[in-house]
């Protein structure tokens, strides 16, 4: 097991299939990409799934929610896209495994040790794609929510009854 995986496994918690999975597209795309970790937002990820690669995924490619370049997308589906802002090139990463040991499903750690190992053809696909550059993240005021008090992003408050309140509230009413 390499270092790197070593330090998704820290980040995430544990090691599992799905961690492995994740690394080894995260690591395919920015491979095709000549990418490295993004600093700032010069990479953006959209990401079909909330499962475990995510983290491996956000690991290693710098992509982040906070930072505004991590975009999920509920398809349920075991793909990433990849986009180098600087380069203008996109990439979606599909996880399909072929070959698979007739052994490797019943036992997770060699399963693990599979994907990990296994040439990439076995374990992914790629496919240059075009994508509409997703908007850089903007700074947006915050409010007080005229109903609970709390700090809201205002352009996340609804109007209730000439009051600005925020979503959760809204939703009570």
């Amino acid at each position: 097991m390499d270092k790197g995986y070593k330090d998704i496994i820290a980040f995430h918690g544990h090691s599992c299939p799905g961690l492995a999975i994740g690394y080894r597209m995260a690591r395919a795309g920015l491979d095709y990409l000549s990418g490295s970790r993004a600093a700032d937002e010069e990479m953006v990820a959209i990401v079909e799934n909330d499962a475990c690669g995510v983290d491996a995924l956000q690991y290693l490619s710098g992509c982040t929610f906070g930072k505004g370049n991590l975009i999920f997308k509920d398809y349920g589906k075991q793909a990433y896209t990849l986009y180098n802002r600087q380069s203008k090139k996109g990439v979606r990463v599909l996880f399909g495994p072929q070959n698979i040991p007739e052994n490797a499903g019943k036992n997770r750690d060699q399963f693990i040790d599979w994907l990990l190992s296994t040439p990439e053809e076995n374990v992914v696909s790629l496919q240059e794609v075009r994508i509409d550059e997703p908007e850089p993240a903007r700074i947006m005021r915050s409010v007080a929510c005229e109903s609970c008090g709390e700090s809201v992003m205002a352009t996340r408050t609804r109007e209730v009854n000439g009051n600005t309140v925020c979503i959760p509230c809204a939703e009570k009413k």
